[in-house]
């Protein structure tokens, strides 16, 4: 006999929330943000999104847990930026000068860094509405990755306003993260670097 699986979405509410009652109706099954009181389900993540952001997960965990100098978190935790404004980031960066606004269940304040890994549905807030928000809310630092197009965008905030960063001969370095840097060619690699190769040429092994 045949087993039909039967699948359900938590089903948002369909008035402006304030942000209480959005930590009240969320859960972990459910990858959501909200925008201006109003929630936004989440598409789900390919697997080049999935295999990058591990990768950068991985290693920027255990730089961080070597050199003390903050907290690596992933999505779905959030991140309050505004009243009713709540972001899930892909990756993002709290320092230890920071970490005062970490909470159990959220970050109360603007991340130092956060990356955003680029899916087709999420071009245009990606790069839109969230550059703006992560502007607004003073976030330092703004990663985004596209796999799509294999191009990597940095942008440091330079007065109220982003300023791009460009990678010298392929390698970026940010003063957020001391010794630790980034080769742009490495998310295009098929399959991505290992992970203990990475950690060497990072000398963290």
């Amino acid at each position: 006999m045949a087993i039909t699986e039967i699948q359900t979405t938590k089903m948002p509410p369909d008035h402006i929330m304030s942000f209480e009652e959005y930590m009240a109706w969320g859960d972990e099954d459910v990858r959501s943000e909200l925008v201006d009181g109003k929630v936004l389900i989440m598409s789900p993540i390919s697997l080049k999104h999935q295999e990058i952001a591990s990768f950068l997960t991985a290693i920027l965990r255990i730089y961080t847990e070597v050199t003390h100098t903050g907290h690596i978190l992933t999505a779905p935790f959030a991140m309050r930026i505004g009243d009713k404004t709540v972001r899930e980031p892909d990756l993002l960066f709290v320092s230890k000068t920071h970490e005062d606004r970490l909470t159990n269940t959220y970050l109360n304040g603007p991340a130092d860094m956060v990356i955003e890994i680029i899916s087709p549905e999420s071009i245009g807030r990606d790069r839109g509405v969230k550059f703006v928000e992560y502007e607004s809310a003073g976030v330092p630092e703004y990663w985004l990755i596209d796999p799509i197009r294999q191009q990597v965008e940095f942008y440091r905030l330079n007065g109220p306003h982003y300023q791009l960063i460009n990678p010298i001969e392929g390698i970026y370095k940010t003063d957020l993260l001391p010794s630790f840097f980034i080769q742009t060619n490495w998310f295009w690699q098929d399959p991505l670097p290992p992970i203990l190769d990475t950690l060497k040429q990072l000398k963290l092994l």
